[in-house]
């Protein structure tokens, strides 16, 4: 049976060298009066120079700029405190992140917090649901998480160390500017690491679905072999800027909801096993799943070999074999080859990370948190599998 769905992606892209230099003319046109700039710092030139360039050209359009610094990979919730009290001392009534995932989601938290009479925590442990933001827009400087037209959110906890999502179409960014050309200076593991979570959030959809439409399969397909292709290109060649930007497209369309049009729910399993290692060792979001990835798919081949045997003939090539078993351990394989040419983890001890037996309970514990709200779905891990993927991960 197929599925209905609702496709709905409000956020306007502006995509392309010195994108960023509309940035005032869009705020100016969005009614902008007070604007905070969310972003890690002026410690990496490259990045200070790109902040100051925008603060000029949004200051040169006659409107106010504050700013909030200090945002780091998995982006902290004090922080987002921080922003929101800044936010209402200063009047602000735009956000503008310039940075990844992490800018972005903090300035989205901000935007959800202003709008709350409550704690913001709140909707990220389901004590209440969002109903409006500040407006959100972004200047991309990372391909990887896909916030930049996803209408989600990822903050952690600083005490307990949780890491959690929320989700509204009202956190969705009204525009996203993308110059690829930013990217050119990014570190070679960076930009795998990015390219490793863009593959992922088209994969974690495309493996939910069965029976669903032949075209977003296909469009899911070409998006995998595309990041694929241009991070070997990358890894090689850093400079390319051809590769940068097609990987920078493919990380927004990968997760702005098109590869998920018509499919079953999503349980997200390998993001949100990598999200309790985030929280807990601080390790790279695209490192973190690549580590697991290769053992989550041996636990639940048996239960998903339709889609992974699929996977394998159309985005590796892989020749089909007698039984879809074979067909998809070639595919897991050569996934596992392409992260490593890569020079991405493929265990946790690649990592750098070691987890105890105690802490490994505890992993498993919090990764079904979402699986335990949805047990009917397929690819739901339960604590059992959670414990086996996170031990031969350890090996």
């Amino acid at each position: 049976m197929l599925n209905n769905f609702v496709y709905y992606a409000p956020t306007k892209v502006i995509f392309g060298t010195d994108a960023e230099l509309s940035t005032g003319a869009l705020l100016q046109e969005a009614g902008a009066k007070s604007v905070m700039l969310v972003h890690f710092g002026y410690e990496v030139k490259v990045l200070g120079e790109l902040v100051t360039r925008v603060r000029k050209n949004i200051e040169a359009a006659g409107i106010k700029v504050v700013e909030l610094t200090g945002i780091v990979p998995n982006p902290r919730l004090s922080k987002v405190y921080e922003g929101i009290e800044l936010a209402k001392a200063e009047k602000v009534d735009y956000l503008l992140a310039i940075g990844g995932g992490s800018s972005i989601d903090t300035a989205k938290a901000i935007g959800l917090g202003l709008c709350y009479e409550g704690d913001v925590w709140d909707f990220f442990i389901k004590k209440a649901n969002p109903t409006d933001c500040v407006p959100v827009s972004c200047i991309l400087t990372i391909a990887a998480a896909g916030s930049e037209m996803s209408t989600g959110l990822v903050i952690t906890h600083d005490e307990s160390l949780l890491k959690r999502d929320c989700g509204h179409p009202s956190v969705a960014c009204r525009f996203a500017i993308m110059n690829p050309d930013i990217t050119l200076s990014l570190p070679a593991y960076q930009t795998a690491s990015g390219c490793a979570d863009i593959i992922m959030h088209t994969f974690e959809r495309y493996i939910s679905s069965h029976n669903n439409l032949d075209l977003t399969d296909q469009i899911s397909e070409g998006l995998m072999r595309t990041v694929i292709a241009n991070a070997k290109i990358l890894a090689k060649e850093p400079h390319n800027k051809k590769a940068r930007w097609e990987v920078m497209w493919a990380a927004s369309l990968s997760h702005n909801g098109l590869t998920g049009c018509g499919i079953d729910e999503v349980d997200f399993p390998v993001h949100m096993i990598e999200h309790e290692l985030g929280g807990m060792f601080d390790v790279t979001h695209g490192a973190g799943i690549t580590a697991i990835w290769g053992t989550w798919a041996r636990e639940m081949l048996p239960i998903l070999k339709d889609r992974f045997s699929q996977f394998a003939i159309r985005v590796f090539g892989i020749e089909e074999q007698a039984t879809q078993e074979q067909t998809s351990l070639l595919g897991i394989i050569a996934m596992e080859d392409f992260f490593k040419e890569i020079k991405m983890p493929i265990s946790l001890k690649e990592l750098g990370i070691s987890p105890t037996d105690e802490q490994i309970e505890t992993l498993a514990t919090l990764s079904i948190h979402r699986t335990l709200a949805n047990p009917q779905m397929k690819e739901a891990v339960t604590k059992e599998q959670a414990l086996n993927i996170l031990y031969n991960s350890r090996k």
